[in-house]
Order: structure tokens, then sequence, then C-alpha cells
């Protein structure tokens, strides 16, 4: 069976579950602080609330497009893109860069790492990804394979 020309792996729920989290806990700071500059300035609390409300839609909005439209690894036919990772290495590529592909644990985090042909890799925490980690290591090394083919 031929993966589409383009698969994007979403983030996991845990991670989502996190970024909303952290956005939560940030507006109750910006709502403490908004309350208390309001009485101290002698604010009306219509501000606060507006505020607050204004902040909570951004933050379910967030969590929404986090969930069903943001991509960690988007791969297609000619290379790979990943974003929202720290210490990815190299974000982005093409497949005729990538020399091998194998499982690590750098810090005790489970990774496919992309070893490329200037020496540099690509790290991808696999746990941060809404799917199984074998069928993704075997999506990329399909595609790896493709690309091969097409260049011999």
């Amino acid at each position: 069976m031929d993966q589409p020309a383009v698969t994007d792996y979403r983030l996991a729920p845990a991670f989502a579950a996190r970024l909303v989290g952290l956005g939560l806990v940030l507006l109750a700071v910006v709502a403490f602080v908004l309350t208390a500059a309001s009485l101290a300035l002698s604010w009306p609390a219509d501000l606060v609330v507006v505020v607050v409300v204004v902040g909570l839609l951004a933050v379910l909005g967030t969590g929404t497009w986090l969930r069903s439209r943001a991509y960690v690894v988007r791969l297609t036919d000619s290379g790979y893109h990943v974003r929202f990772v720290r210490g990815v290495g190299v974000a982005e590529g093409r497949w005729d860069e990538v020399t091998e592909v194998s499982a690590a644990h750098p810090r005790d985090v489970p990774c496919l790492v992309l070893d490329r042909h200037d020496a540099t890799t690509t790290s991808i925490p696999v746990e941060m990804l809404a799917a199984d980690r074998q069928q993704f290591a075997d999506d990329v090394r399909a595609r790896l394979e493709r690309a091969g083919r097409r260049r011999g």
C-alpha cells in the first residue's frame, strides 16, 4: 500500500494538553495582575472580564488548532519538515540528503534519528507524535527507500 504524497503527523494529545495548560496558567497570571492593577488604578472591572474572556477564547482556539491542524512532522515524497521540537537539529530536508534512519534515546527520549550526508542529524521525538512509533518509522524508511530508487 502506497502512502499519500503528504503525510502529517500531529501533536500527541498529552503534549497538546500541556500547552493548553500552560496557556491557562499564563492567562490566570495576567488576570491576577490586571485585577490588582484595576483595583489600584480604579479601572473598570469590565476590562478584566473582557481580557479573561478573550484570553479563554484564544487558549481554546489554540488548543483546537493544536489537536486538529498543527503538525509536528510532515513527510512528502521529496523530503520532511519538523516543527515544534526543540533540539531537532536540521528541521527540514530532502530524502536525498539522508543516509540512514535509526532509533536512539538521547537524554532518555525515544527518537527517530535521520543521519544526513553533511554529518548533521534530525532527531524526532516519537512520543510527541499522535501516531504509532513503528508505523511512523516504517513510513520514514519507505519514503527514504523510494527516494533512493528514484535516484538510482
